[in-house]
């Protein structure tokens, strides 16, 4: 039997990090402010008291120089943890995510496993303005060698996280500033959660809800409104954007018959997207309505809060969705 108590988002990250560096000597942490100032989220407290400067690392403001050093240390034996202060800043490094981190395994036939994580916070975190606002989940899943998670709660972070960090494969962590601060049940045990593998967070009958990271809030908000209108939501937290688990959207489809995805993130070539193409492939004949998909506004994140709220999806984008797809 599990014990739970209740801890915030960050701590939970904090905890999967420490557990697996007191697991793993080859395991350390940087980035910048990771040490002396507990993170920029505080989300690595303590840890430099614990493991020392050696293995918890402040870096400059130098994304590609770090994101390099890492990528070379994971080649030499080291499970790197980078974490950016958000992942726009990943933008200076992408070229070390992409060319090296996700390629070398195969371009060097297998002889230069790379087992690393780079974590931090995604997609809007408020007024931060457009070069701060954005959401590259569909950009790493679209690239071949990495694995991407979006934890939605406590729990799933710190599970999630200890996964990541034993796997042999780069592997894209992305948080949010806007939760680290939530709240959620988490065992005292150790345990661990699967790469891969979504979870319905609520069962239902009427429609299935696809969504990820913070947004999936707007859909239980949603999902509570439509309820009192006796339409049955089912909730899927995909946790995993690559691998993406697809039989369980695929499943709840062949039982809802109708599908809404709900994602921060831009329209084109989104991960609504890729849902939507392979529900039509594989579930097509299931599909009484097509499908859905809410995102942000096809345009850079504005900074006016009038605007902001325009461009974010919200419930009531998700309650007209589904009012569309169930013809109500």
């Amino acid at each position: 039997m599990q014990h739970m108590r209740t801890i915030q988002f960050r701590e939970a990250v904090a905890e999967a990090m420490s557990e697996e560096m007191r697991r793993d000597e080859s395991v350390y942490l940087m980035g910048e402010e990771v040490a002396e100032y507990n993170g920029a989220y505080k989300a690595s407290k303590g840890m430099l008291d614990e493991f020392g400067p050696k293995r918890v690392i402040d870096t400059p403001i130098a994304e590609l120089g770090f994101a390099g050093i890492a990528v070379g240390s994971a080649m030499n034996g080291c499970r790197p943890i980078v974490e950016y202060m958000t992942f726009n800043f990943s933008l200076v490094g992408i070229d070390q995510i992409i060319n090296n981190a996700a390629k070398m395994r195969q371009m060097s036939g297998g002889q230069f496993p790379m087992p690393m994580v780079f974590r931090g916070p995604t997609a809007s975190a408020g007024q931060l303005g457009a070069t701060h606002s954005q959401a590259f989940e569909n950009w790493f899943a679209n690239t071949p060698g990495l694995k991407v998670v979006v934890p939605s709660t406590p729990y799933d972070a710190k599970g999630l996280l200890k996964s990541a960090i034993r796997d042999n494969d780069p592997v894209i962590f992305m948080e949010s500033e806007q939760m680290y601060g939530d709240k959620g049940e988490v065992p005292e045990e150790e345990y661990t959660i699967p790469l891969g593998v979504a979870d319905i967070k609520r069962a239902g009958t009427d429609v299935t809800i696809v969504s990820f990271g913070k947004i999936i809030k707007e859909a239980y908000t949603a999902a509570d409104e439509l309820a009192k209108e006796g339409i049955s939501c089912e909730i899927i937290d995909l946790r995993t954007v690559r691998p993406m688990d697809y039989d369980a959207i695929i499943n709840s489809v062949k039982k809802t018959n109708r599908l809404v995805v709900l994602e921060e993130a831009w329209p084109f070539a989104s991960v609504a997207s890729e849902i939507t193409y392979m529900v039509q492939e594989r579930a097509f004949d299931y599909l009484d309505a097509p499908i859905q998909r809410i995102t942000t506004a096809d345009t850079p994140a504005p900074y006016s809060p009038t605007l902001l709220k325009e461009w974010l999806p919200n419930a009531d984008d998700v309650i007209k969705a589904v009012k569309k797809v169930t013809y109500k």
